[in-house]
């Protein structure tokens, strides 16, 4: 039985709206994944062209995701009161229009302004896009569904380096977002005829204080990880940290109070639901500290230039290419924490294997340790985020989407900021052993989180066995 074969009593749209459905949102999952990605080989050649320095270009790249960040929590809560087809195709809009303004960019001020602007175009796809799947697909496919999309989002992020180099070779980088604008057109017409409307819209003011307080929470923790990942003081850090922190506190006081509350908390009533939730932010966390240990190890440790260490990391997003389809249709036969469970335990195995490498690895030896690392996250994702979306309403979905959404951001910049701290305690002058030590330890905490992550997991099967 195929994805878009119509059985009596499916929920979702008949089969070939599905198609056209699931083709609009990979195309612009696509667009935004690859323009979060792609940005940073061509920093370089941007800040040559645009004649910055190079600390000035990397707002470019931070831009996009500080403003992508601070509105996810915002576009969730919108999707409940527009719809999703009203939000998805303007943020479709927002994104292929300032895809043509970031092309179009003379100065570095206009550029981060239009990447800002496609964050936040991004942000309102990208945190509804699995919960419009899950509203076009009937139940009993949502697994496989959602294995598709993390094969999508898995093959992207390996393919990015590669394709924005070769258009860098032989066009320039106004091309790597020129290319968004006749996809962009294609999936906005789409999604205009067969995103669904406006169902089970809520109805009630907005909440503007939780809102406030969300995109400054949110833009707080990417702040905060910028800042242990470039050369600033400390001080930065903790400041940026404790805003976190303030208005985290503020946004679940706010929440608790507020007649329509930007994000309902009665969605963690459900114990199978929080527990997804947790055991996805551990792991982000663990994945955010070795995507940046992992370049550091191969160039800075291991002496290997940077294609050569982007060809050794690929291996971990072919891991995921291989396993996630296939986790996702187990995932709709067999409990999905149990699913999600296993993957995490081979992702623990591999970041062990990775921390215990020897002084002078051969390639293919790393290559097979990212590799189990990658088939490990691949079998976890899927089935985790259909355990996250399965046990909410459908009515709740947006909401649900938008803490998938959110626990995947702030995990990764949470990462990154706990193995910048322990980046920074190696000096510039130590000794290859000292940084290779610094890398281990990093990696060895990443195991611990995954753990952390496994027993999170653990709890929810427990869980369900109880019902």
């Amino acid at each position: 039985m195929t994805l878009f074969t119509h059985e009596p009593g499916d929920e979702g749209l008949p089969g070939r709206e599905r198609a056209q459905a699931m083709l609009t949102v990979m195309i612009s999952t696509t667009m935004a994944v690859f323009d979060g990605s792609m940005v940073n080989i061509a920093l370089p050649q941007m800040a040559h062209a645009l004649q910055v320095s190079a600390s000035d270009a990397v707002w470019v790249a931070n831009g996009y995701l500080l403003s992508a960040a601070m509105t996810l929590a915002i576009f969730a809560a919108l999707a409940a009161r527009t719809g999703f087809r009203a939000l998805f195709a303007a943020g479709l809009a927002l994104f292929t229009l300032a895809s043509l303004g970031c092309a179009l960019s003379v100065s570095l001020p206009m550029l981060v302004t239009m990447r800002l602007l496609q964050g936040v175009g991004g942000a309102a796809t990208l945190s509804i896009a699995p919960a419009i799947l899950r509203s076009v697909f009937p139940h009993r496919v949502l697994g496989r569904i959602l294995g598709i999309n993390a094969l999508l989002i898995a093959s992207v992020t390996a393919l990015s380096p590669v394709l924005a180099g070769t258009l860098l070779a032989t066009l320039s980088w106004p091309w790597l977002f020129a290319i968004n604008i006749p996809l962009g057109l294609v999936a906005l017409l789409l999604a205009l005829r067969v995103i669904p409307g406006q169902a089970n819209a809520v109805r009630g003011e907005f909440d503007i204080p939780g809102a406030v307080l969300s995109a400054m929470m949110l833009g707080a923790v990417i702040m905060t990880s910028s800042a242990f990942a470039r050369p600033e003081p400390l001080l930065h850090a903790a400041l940026y940290g404790a805003i976190a922190a303030v208005c985290a506190l503020a946004f679940i006081r706010r929440q608790q109070r507020a007649p329509h509350p930007l994000l309902p908390l009665t969605l963690f009533a459900s114990a199978r639901f929080t527990l997804a939730a947790l055991t996805s932010l551990a792991s982000f966390v663990s994945q955010g500290m070795t995507f940046v240990a992992l370049p550091f190890l191969f160039q800075s440790v291991y002496g290997y230039s940077a294609f050569t260490a982007a060809l050794l990391f690929t291996a971990w997003p072919v891991g995921i290419i291989l396993v996630a389809p296939h986790a996702g249709r187990l995932a709709d036969r067999y409990p999905p924490a149990i699913i999600s469970t296993v993957g995490l335990g081979l992702f623990a195995a591999g970041l062990c294997l990775l921390a215990q490498m020897p002084d002078h690895p051969q390639m293919w030896d790393i290559t097979l340790r990212g590799l189990l690392c990658g088939v490990g996250f691949g079998c976890f994702q899927s089935p985790n985020n259909r355990e996250m979306l399965g046990n909410v309403p459908r009515e709740q979905s947006g909401y649900a989407s938008g803490v998938l959404a959110i626990m995947r951001t702030f995990g990764q910049s949470l990462g990154t900021a706990l193995i910048g701290v322990i980046l920074s305690l190696t000096t510039q002058s130590a000794t290859r052993a000292q940084e290779a030590h610094a890398v281990s330890v990093g990696l060895w905490l990443a195991a611990a989180t995954t753990l952390l992550a496994i027993l999170f997991s653990l709890s929810r099967i427990r869980q369900s066995r109880g019902q």
